[in-house]
C-alpha cells in the first residue's frame, strides 16, 4: 500500500496546482529534454530545502547560474508544507519502507515489498538499495560492478541518490504503549493522531506492506 504521493512536476494535477497557485506566470512549469521542472530547474513542487526557489536574496551569487532565475523572484515558488495522510494500523501491516525517490525511480511498490517480506529483518534496506542499483546498472547496459567502482561525485549522473529505512511493525509493542494513553504524536508540530496509526508527509518516501 503506497501511503504518500509525489510532489513532482511530472504529475498533471501537480503542474495544475501550480498553475493555480502562480496564475501570472505562464513559465511556473517548463518541459526541459523531454522532464517537466518547476522553473526549468527542480522537479519537486515541495521541499523542506531549495531556498534559492523561496527567498529572493538566495537567488543571486554565489549560486550557480543554472539555478538562478532570470526574472526576480516575487515570492517563494516551492513551500515545504505538507500534505497529511492517515493510515490506521492492520494486523497484517508488517512493516514501512521509507525511501528517496532513487529508489522508486527503479523499483516498483510491489517489487520493493516482495524483496523485504522475502528477506525479513536482514539487511533489508541494504538488499533494497542493491536492488535499486542493478535495475540502474541495467539500464544503462553496464554491470552493477562497474556501476559501484565508479566515484559517488560521478555515478550522479547515472542515478538518483537513494536512501532506504525500512520499520518492523511489532503489533504486540503497539497494543502494549497504546494502553498506556489514548494519543500520540507522530509527526510533532501539535499534530496528533490516533495511536493505532500512522501520519507520514506526502514526500514519496512512505509505503507499508
Amino acid at each position: 500500500m503506497q501511503l504518500s504521493t509525489e510532489h513532482n512536476a511530472g504529475i498533471e494535477a501537480v503542474r495544475q496546482e501550480l498553475q493555480s497557485l502562480h496564475p501570472d506566470d505562464p513559465r511556473i512549469v517548463v518541459l526541459k529534454h523531454g522532464v517537466w521542472r518547476v522553473k526549468g530547474i527542480i522537479q519537486v513542487s515541495r521541499s523542506i530545502g531549495d531556498v534559492y526557489l523561496k527567498k529572493p536574496e538566495f537567488n543571486r551569487e554565489p549560486l550557480y547560474q543554472k539555478f538562478r532565475l532570470s526574472e526576480p523572484l516575487r515570492g517563494p515558488i516551492l513551500t515545504a508544507e505538507p500534505s497529511i495522510n492517515v493510515h490506521t494500523l492492520q494486523p497484517h501491516d508488517q512493516f514501512i519502507i521509507f525511501a528517496s525517490d532513487g529508489l522508486w525511480e527503479h523499483l516498483s511498490n510491489q517489487e520493493a515489498v516482495d524483496i523485504v517480506h522475502n528477506h525479513p529483518h536482514a539487511g533489508s534496506a541494504r538488499r533494497l538499495v542493491k536492488a535499486a542499483l542493478q535495475e540502474a546498472a541495467k539500464k544503462r547496459e553496464m554491470r552493477y560492478s562497474d556501476l559501484k567502482k565508479i566515484d559517488r561525485g560521478v555515478r550522479r549522473h547515472f542515478h538518483d541518490d537513494i536512501t532506504v529505512i525500512v520499520v518492523f511493525l511489532d503489533h504486540s509493542l503497539i497494543s502494549k504503549f497504546s494502553s498506556r494513553g489514548p494519543t500520540i504524536s507522530i509527526i510533532g508540530g501539535g499534530t496528533t493522531v490516533p495511536s493505532n496509526s500512522l501520519a507520514p508527509d506526502s514526500t514519496n518516501i512512505d509505503h507499508v506492506g
